[in-house]
């Protein structure tokens, strides 16, 4: 059997509540630490009913001066539907793009998207603080999801940009949950339950009842990547008991190792 340094995470059931095709670099890593992992998804992502906004966006694409990113799935879907369209984002006369965050960057990378400006922070209000001068006087396109929050927008509205909100995604709840995974929660057989976006929460607290989540706490710990998603989970009045300031998956997986690590016997050490 692995030691515990080899396999910090060795015996923890954890339950990653993302879509399957964006959980790989998580459940990898987890599963390397030894952890055991149940998949739930709580969110799925589809393109919008009505593509004519996004498509009307991406032909005027040349009249932008910065197309904005808050999340991987707006730079999937968006890029998507140029290539569909013929109208890939070109250097030459093509708005200047923004991300927010690494795992936004990253995604925009792989696409060969060139980026000229990544926000230091982890929200995309942070985002709008910091290009709050180039923007100023600027016309902007954000393409984002249906369920998107308001105050991006707001905070780059309030620096002087002209900004055009595009639907280029819709996030909605699965159709049905893993009973097998469910009942594992309800019976507290599970360690941790993690969420990566407030959407994921919501869904699944609906899904199984926020009573359900209240009921096991203190035996299966919440864990949230990111300010946004741990405060959507306070917000409901349950404990984020391992929290992350940075929005990636490793961040979350150094989280959880430090978490548990708090909690092994005495003389029994982390590399």
């Amino acid at each position: 059997m692995a030691s515990t340094e080899q396999a910090p995470l060795g015996g923890k059931r954890i339950v990653i509540t993302r879509a399957p095709e964006q959980a790989g670099e998580l459940s990898g890593e987890l599963e390397r630490l030894g952890a055991e992992v149940l998949s739930l998804p709580a969110v799925t992502f589809a393109d919008p009913a009505d593509l004519t906004p996004l498509d009307e966006a991406i032909h005027a694409l040349r009249s932008f001066d910065w197309v904005v990113f808050t999340s991987q799935n707006a730079v999937r879907f968006f890029l998507k539907r140029c290539r569909r369209l013929g109208q890939m984002p070109q250097r030459d006369g093509a708005p200047a793009a923004a991300a927010v965050g690494p795992a936004t960057a990253e995604a925009a990378r792989k696409e060969s998207l060139q980026l000229d400006f990544v926000a230091r922070e982890f929200r995309g209000i942070a985002l709008a603080e910091e290009l709050r001068a180039q923007v100023a006087g600027k016309r902007v396109l954000l393409p984002r999801s249906d369920r998107a929050a308001a105050d991006l927008p707001a905070a780059l509205r309030s620096s002087g940009a002209e900004v055009v909100e595009v639907v280029a995604y819709c996030t909605s709840a699965p159709e049905s949950f893993d009973r097998g995974v469910t009942q594992a929660i309800r019976r507290g057989a599970v360690d941790v339950v993690s969420f990566l976006s407030p959407s994921a929460f919501h869904n699944l607290a609906e899904g199984i009842g926020l009573e359900t989540l209240r009921k096991v706490a203190g035996r299966v710990a919440l864990a949230a990547i990111g300010p946004v998603t741990a405060s959507t989970i306070r917000e409901a009045g349950l404990t984020v008991d391992i929290e992350t300031t940075e929005s990636t998956a490793a961040s979350l997986v150094a989280a959880m190792t430090r978490y548990f690590a708090q909690r092994l016997p005495s003389g029994v050490k982390l590399p």
